[in-house]
């Protein structure tokens, strides 16, 4: 029992760690990591030796990592980073999204938008239109200037890490009552923040983790042989 709770707690490890190697190149990717508990089921009974009740390694809850990739310079004007705490906010079918991810393009209406097409708002919450045959400069505090005028200003919007899900494509949404908090992030122009996903430990954490799942596979297994003898035992018993 305990080592079949065990393998299943490192096979969601394993979809977890999965995920995240394959985001490792996604621009502005959170990776998820997991909180370990030990559970006691209702019916648990104590060791007889010692007196310690069994529990079961379960993974209580799954928690997204928060923290700052590194910035990466690519000269596109239109990649733009955070450095800092805040997210772009987008606008989605769905409602405003949130995202790390400042890999933006202009649409045929000269509105900036996410790589999935959905239009990036501005401070104000609208979206932010240009002229798509002028330079664009884009300031630490967001300004849109174009050329050297400011046509409108980034949003850039903050949370406690507890207050925002993460959802699919790389973005967030905010919990219901969420409240949006001051921060003094800059924007960085012709700068991506990469993923914060390490991907030489993750390949070890994926190495360790298929190695404990063997190991407890064979203990499965020796188990289930001791109780193949043991019901073969008791069956030549009571013959």
């Amino acid at each position: 029992m305990s080592a079949a709770s065990g393998m299943r707690a490192r096979m969601e490890s394993l979809e977890l760690l999965a995920n995240n190697l394959a985001n490792v190149e996604t621009g502005g990717f959170k990776a998820d990591r997991e909180f370990y508990s030990l559970y006691s089921s209702a019916d648990a009974g104590a060791d007889a030796r010692n007196g310690q009740v069994t529990t079961l390694p379960v993974i209580q809850s799954q928690w997204t990592d928060l923290r700052q990739g590194d910035l990466k310079t690519t000269g596109n004007p239109l990649d733009v980073a955070i450095d800092g705490e805040g997210f772009f906010a987008a606008q989605t079918p769905q409602g405003v999204r949130y995202t790390r991810n400042g890999n933006f393009r202009v649409a045929a209406t000269g509105q900036i938008t996410t790589g999935e097409g959905h239009p990036v708002l501005s401070k104000q919450g609208t979206p932010i239109t240009i002229q798509q045959n002028l330079p664009v400069e884009i300031k630490a505090d967001g300004s849109v200037l174009q050329p050297g005028r400011p046509t409108s200003q980034l949003g850039i919007t903050a949370f406690d890490p507890s207050a925002v899900n993460k959802e699919g494509h790389n973005y967030f949404v905010a919990t219901p009552g969420a409240t949006p908090k001051t921060t003094t992030a800059a924007v960085h122009q012709g700068t991506l923040e990469t993923s914060n996903v390490g991907a030489p430990e993750s390949a070890v954490r994926l190495v360790a983790i298929m190695r404990q799942f063997e190991m407890l596979q064979r203990a499965a297994s020796v188990g289930n042989e001791l109780n193949k003898r043991a019901m073969e035992e008791i069956a030549r018993v009571t013959t």
